[in-house]
């Protein structure tokens, strides 16, 4: 049976605290995911959340997934009620994905108490439920909510619901750890034990951990060596409390440690890359200590290590960082980053393969950029820009040139807070003076800009400033902090995003609106 990775960064993921992803940032995600080589992707919660009833619409259009599946998550139909009744079961159908996660009580005290109904209907709930959705042509994953609580509690009931939710047509009973209280062993003892009991074979079931007990991949991993076939977890770990399973662990123990082909071709490679770039536009820092794809991962201090790591790398390695994406940046520390910047220029159409001594220049100008606080991670557009720059046959003409530009902030006597910029640029040698007011300074430069420049580019009218983030950097302090700066600009049937970095929160913002509008015009005449 074939071995399936399933993510659920954009809903179970998407609980974590102070994390909150735009539609657009879950089609980032999601696409970034795809890249990893995931099979599934649930993409949230149609019809109870607006925001991802919106993602799955524009996911339609606007997704060409090659790996993954996109799959809507909903739950059972409500007790009582007909299924074909059920507007949140119907919400599921209206997203048009290929496959749909049910979310079930498995444990009987839920059933009573959160339910307020009879372990019958819940069945009947369930059945019901799995049924109609397989008539409809969906493929049904089954999320047994609080599995192992409830199988230690009543095994006889939760057992019903696994039989249940197979018998009714699901493709895979997904055995949950909800509250993320169970160790390795336990995993293990309850698979053997409900399989047992059911005769259903363990590659039809799944798993899904929470790491209350920091024992998330772990038992993941128990699982999988059980038999389970199915593992669920979150990009990075994210999640509620203390989060999820990391899925980028949890695909490198399988592939690396079990020998198990989980993941397509060439993917596993894009770990370090894809983990980083959601964590910018989640806006977290990145974990310098995670698991293989941290930046300190495969990172060994000078002195005792060094003569091992010249002889045999692997002597101070337990696999070679390489096939994660990372580095062991002591043994390369003067050719660190090179082979990923000519990867990335590669993936963005520009091949700096046959340019050794461009390669090498943009190499060192991002090591340099980045020690300063920059980050291309999730800022390809910015990054392409800097290595174009490097090919002056393929480097993007900037549109203006800057003379200065000023913004107020004025407190008015209402109360009302409003900026205005005003900027001084030259455009096709004509001197521009523009000024615009804004909901804020970085708005207002924003309208300014298109002021002065929109006669002579007509096309910024289509462009779209639809998201910005800011983040004080790691190791920065007080009002005089450097800050990082993500522009995500829409236009012209795509979304792109941009990194400015400076003390001063507006001048980091300029750099990034400066690199927006100067990628979005030059991708408009291509």
């Amino acid at each position: 049976m074939t071995f399936q990775v399933y993510d659920t960064t954009l809903r179970d993921g998407a609980q974590r605290e102070g994390l909150t992803y735009s539609v657009v940032d879950k089609l980032a995600v999601a696409r970034l995911l795809d890249e990893f080589g995931v099979g599934f992707i649930e993409g949230g919660w149609p019809g109870a959340v607006p925001k991802d009833t919106e993602f799955f619409r524009r996911a339609r259009t606007e997704l060409r997934l090659r790996h993954a599946i996109l799959v809507a998550f909903g739950a059972t139909r409500k007790a009582g009620v007909a299924v074909a009744a059920d507007p949140q079961v119907r919400g599921l159908l209206d997203a048009q994905t290929p496959a749909v996660a049910l979310v079930a009580k498995a444990d009987i005290r839920h059933v009573e108490r959160a339910l307020r109904t009879t372990g019958a209907e819940n069945l009947a709930m369930v059945h019901d439920t799995v049924a109609h959705l397989v008539a409809e042509g969906r493929r049904v994953f089954v999320d047994g909510e609080h599995f192992f609580d409830g199988y230690r509690h009543d095994p006889a009931y939760t057992a019903s619901v696994v039989e249940t939710a197979l018998a009714a047509g699901a493709e895979r009973f997904v055995l949950c750890d909800t509250n993320g209280g169970m160790l390795p062993s336990q995993i293990t003892a309850a698979i053997a034990d409900v399989t047992a009991r059911t005769g259903v074979a363990p590659e039809v079931l799944g798993i899904h951990c929470q790491n209350d007990t920091a024992c998330a991949v772990a038992n993941t991993i128990a699982a999988v060596e059980a038999g389970v076939r199915h593992v669920q977890g979150t990009a990075n770990g994210y999640g509620e409390r203390p989060g999820n399973a990391d899925i980028f662990a949890v695909v490198a123990n399988l592939q690396l440690k079990l020998g198990l082909p989980v993941l397509p071709d060439g993917c596993l490679e894009q770990m370090v890359r894809v983990s980083h770039a959601i964590a910018e536009i989640a806006n977290i820092a990145p974990d310098t200590h995670q698991a293989y794809a941290g930046a300190a991962a495969f990172a060994h201090k000078a002195g005792l290590h060094a003569s091992a790591i010249k002889v045999d790398p692997l002597l101070y390695n337990h696999v070679d960082p390489s096939v994660v994406g990372n580095d062991m940046r002591i043994l390369v520390t003067e050719m660190a980053g090179r082979a990923s910047v000519e990867l990335k220029s590669r993936e963005l159409g520009v091949d700096l393969a046959g340019h050794p001594e461009a390669l090498s220049r943009v190499t060192n100008r991002v090591k340099e950029l980045e020690a300063g606080g920059w980050s291309f991670e999730a800022a390809d557009a910015s990054f392409e820009l800097l290595v174009r720059a490097e090919l002056p046959e393929r480097a993007a003409v900037r549109p203006f040139a800057l003379e200065s530009y000023r913004v107020i902030v004025e407190h008015r006597e209402d109360g009302a807070v409003v900026s205005e910029a005003t900027v001084k640029i030259r455009v096709r040698g004509e001197r521009v003076i523009a000024t615009a007011e804004g909901n804020g300074p970085v708005n207002a430069l924003d309208e300014a800009l298109r002021v002065g420049l929109t006669r002579h580019y007509p096309e910024l009218r289509d462009f779209e400033l639809a998201d910005y983030k800011v983040r004080i950097l790691e190791g920065s302090h007080g009002t005089g902090a450097v800050t990082r700066v993500l522009v995500e600009t829409a236009g012209a049937g795509r979304d792109w995003t941009t990194v400015g970095v400076h003390p001063n929160v507006v001048e980091a913002s300029w750099h990034a609106l400066v690199d927006a509008l100067t990628y979005g015009l030059d991708r408009a005449r291509v």
